[in-house]
């Protein structure tokens, strides 16, 4: 058995390091870890409870706005507050506008440069990959000016990105006119011209009405299109037999609207959805650079971030949280598959979770996003409120649970005496690159690795960054 240390990982956001055991040409074990410690809950610690407003948006620079949200809702959830309809449809736009061009940024410029690496530069297909090349690639000079364009979103409804203040417990503080509606929904045609033209060539429509394996692959064999070219490949290379998930799929349930979410909450697992219980959740410092509570794994309302660093056995900064004592994947395609996405639930049907089906997933779920960024926008009425506002009690807990582009991300609001008490955050990225817990059981990215080829004379092999990048790390949010 040999050992490589993987790492540190180009386009990946934020400082990642995978130890790998290596047998017989094949991963044998993973251990991950996230070596940079934040503390941004310690710093939240007596600050009053709207400060949180303005702290957590910089756990991240991709990922503000849904660090934004999580806080807003756990707020409005102590305060006990329901944005009007105008705040809701704000929020989930902004929200959704962050999540599809985090998706679009990790195929353009995390994901498909991997494809155009000189490990493939004999392949047949190398020649066409050479679009995706990074720095120098013709995708990404498309790419950029679109994604640009698009996120001019952010500005209109949310004053500027990263880091707005402009999201909040009662809605948004952005009450827009007609006139910004109009521009509003110009700037989603843009991306639709963009999404139709080059990352699809096909229309939105079409692409959220595949619904079988066999759709997939007639519909991939056909016209152009970088996802196409992504579905073929993901073929060539054997992308659907690396990385596989750990059987169980999770989602807080995505864009709340009159009571209920646009894409479900649930637990997917042995081909059927089930109900989430919040109470299912637990934190488990065992391998991680924690001080440890005496009682073992605490649910995150009542839990502890203090970090340790001569922790016994700790290998890494992230926590590993479990659900129902198993290990849990969350992202695009666990929402898909609690959604019932018919393609979506086709591929786990045939495959299971894999670095293959999670970026397909990603691109249906863009293509359903946009759509549903039509309908609110269409749906805002600038003559109505926008938002609301409450004092917040004294003593108060509140949760905000929502889906981030990578995932589940929950915020966790104890408030005493007018301050904050205790503030925890679990991160998409903290489920999906947890270390071992105290059973002895791997993360879902640890469990994934194993059994990825090593090629000769690799150091960071190219199947591990392709099971990496195919859950989208991001790993200032893990360790906040």
């Amino acid at each position: 058995m040999t050992r490589l240390i993987a790492g540190p990982f180009n386009r990946v956001e934020g400082d990642l390091e995978i130890r790998l055991d290596v047998e017989d040409g094949r991963v044998a074990a993973a251990y991950v870890n996230s070596p940079l410690f934040r503390g941004f809950e310690q710093i939240l610690v007596g600050k009053a409870p709207a400060d949180a407003l303005v702290y957590v948006p910089r756990i991240c620079g991709i990922c503000s706005v849904s660090q934004s949200i999580a806080a807003a809702a756990a707020l409005a959830n102590a305060q006990g507050l329901t944005p009007p309809e105008n705040g809701a449809h704000l929020q989930n736009i902004v929200l959704a506008t962050e999540n599809i061009a985090d998706h679009l940024t990790h195929f353009y410029l995390f994901f498909m440069p991997d494809f155009a690496r000189e490990i493939y530069a004999s392949e047949p297909w190398a020649e066409a990959s050479a679009r995706f090349r990074a720095m120098g690639g013709d995708a990404q000079r498309e790419f950029l000016p679109a994604r640009a364009a698009f996120l001019r979103i952010m500005g209109l409804l949310a004053g500027h990105w990263p880091h707005t203040l402009g999201l909040q417990p009662g809605g948004t503080t952005r009450a827009i006119g007609r006139a910004e509606q109009t521009r509003l929904l110009g700037h989603i045609a843009g991306l639709r011209r963009f999404l139709e033209a080059t990352f699809y060539g096909d229309a939105l429509e079409a692409v959220a009405a595949l619904d079988s394996v066999e759709v997939l692959d007639a519909w991939g064999a056909e016209g152009h299109g970088d996802f196409r070219a992504f579905l073929a490949f993901s073929r060539a290379t054997g992308l659907e037999a690396l990385g596989p998930g750990p059987g169980l799929c999770l989602s807080f349930g995505a864009y709340p609207l009159n009571g209920g979410h646009a894409f479900a909450h649930g637990v997917w697992q042995g081909g059927a959805v089930g109900p989430f219980r919040e109470e299912d959740i637990a934190e488990d410092h065992a391998r991680a650079w924690m001080v440890r509570a005496a009682e073992g794994p605490r649910p995150p309302s009542r839990g502890i971030t203090l970090p340790d660093a001569d922790a016994a056995d700790g290998y890494s900064w992230c926590k590993a949280p479990r659900l129902g004592g198993r290990v849990a994947e969350t992202g695009a395609f666990a929402r898909q598959l609690v959604d019932s996405q018919p393609l979506v639930t086709a591929l786990a049907a045939r495959t299971g979770s894999n670095a293959r089906n999670r970026v397909i997933a990603r691109a249906v779920e863009v293509a359903r996003l946009v759509l549903l960024l039509e309908r609110w926008a269409m749906a805002i009425r600038p003559e109505e409120p926008f938002c609301v506002t409450a004092p917040t009690p004294d003593e108060a807990r509140g949760t905000g649970m929502i889906e981030a582009a990578r995932g589940s991300l929950g915020h966790w609001l104890d408030i005493r005496k007018g301050r904050i008490f205790n503030y925890q955050i679990i991160a998409p990225t903290t489920w999906n690159f947890s270390p071992r817990d105290g059973g002895g059981q791997p993360g879902a990215c640890e469990a994934a690795l194993v059994g990825a080829p090593v090629r000769a004379g690799e150091t960071t092999p190219i199947a591990v960054q392709h099971i990496v990048r195919s859950f989208d790390p991001c790993m200032v949010c893990t360790v906040h």
